[in-house]
Parts: structure tokens; sequence; C-alpha cells
């Protein structure tokens, strides 16, 4: 039970680390082949590719969960804690209410691209795999935004989450 919990606080963390290497492998490999032999490796531009676009779905879901997304906050800064968190929570909802829209369309658009399959060029894998991470990503950062209040909640500690503006 104690390594789920390890992998579900740190799954983001892990993936894309994961990812990243794989990402700087494939370029290495890419690279190292067109210096010594002139040549390419057809599989490495795309793996690298679809590793970088995972890659940002997952840390955008990492900065959710350490509340490190870029805010504008200037307009708060002599506002009271109070105002200040009515305000983040305003903006969290409306932003995690977009997340929903967003993954409602896009969990569409992926079950049309397992409907009506789109096979990548150089390694020959199905797209709708790669882009089911879009509502993947969304979702986790939904989540990952409500763990974040839920959490500061049961530790009395919400006025934390705008207190160093």
């Amino acid at each position: 039970m104690r390594y789920l919990k390890l992998l579900y606080d740190n799954f983001e963390e892990y993936f894309c680390e994961a990812l990243v290497a794989v990402m700087i492998f494939s370029l290495v490999t890419q690279f190292s082949v067109r210096v010594i032999t002139g040549g390419a490796v057809s599989w490495a531009e795309e793996l690298s590719r679809y590793c970088f676009i995972w890659a940002t779905y997952l840390g955008a879901s990492l900065a959710a969960k350490k509340a490190a997304h870029v805010r504008i906050t200037a307009q708060f800064l002599y506002a009271s804690i109070r105002t200040r968190l009515i305000f983040r929570i305003i903006a969290d909802t409306v932003w995690v209410c977009f997340n929903i829209f967003f993954i409602v369309i896009t969990a569409d658009m992926v079950r049309e691209a397992f409907l009506f399959p789109e096979v990548t060029a150089t390694m020959g894998i199905v797209k709708a795999y790669v882009e089911t991470i879009v509502p993947i990503g969304f979702m986790l950062i939904s989540l990952r935004t409500i763990e974040l209040y839920i959490r500061n909640w049961r530790q009395g500690t919400l006025a934390s989450l705008v207190e160093t503006l």
C-alpha cells in the first residue's frame, strides 16, 4: 500500500523523468548517427516529439500539484488574504471548469481518432495513442488542483495558497 501511495504522489515526476530521458536518448542517437554516418534514424525525431508532448502535459499536472503555475497576482498585492483567497478560488474554479470542457472535447477527438486511425509516418503507431495525453493531462491538472484545495483545507492551511503573493 505504501508503494502505491508513493507512486500516486510522484506519478508525474517519474513519468516526466522517464519521458525526458527517452527524448534525450533518441535525440543523442539521431545526432550521433548523423555525425558518424551522415544518415538518419527515422524513428528518433518522431519518438522525441511524442515524448516531449507527453512530458509537457504531465509537467503541467505536476505544476498544478505543486501550485506552481504562472499567475498574474499584482492586482492583489494590497488586498487582504481573504480577498486574495476568494479570487484564487474563483480563478481555479473557472480553470477546472475549462479543463472539464476541454476533457469532453478532446476525449471525443481521441475517440474519433481511434475510429478512423491515422498511422504515424516512421514509427507506424496509431496517432490516437499519442493524443490520449491531452484529455488525460487536463484531467490530471484538474484532479491535482482539487486535491491541493482538499489537502490545504484538511490541514487548515488554505490561506497559505495566497499568503506569499
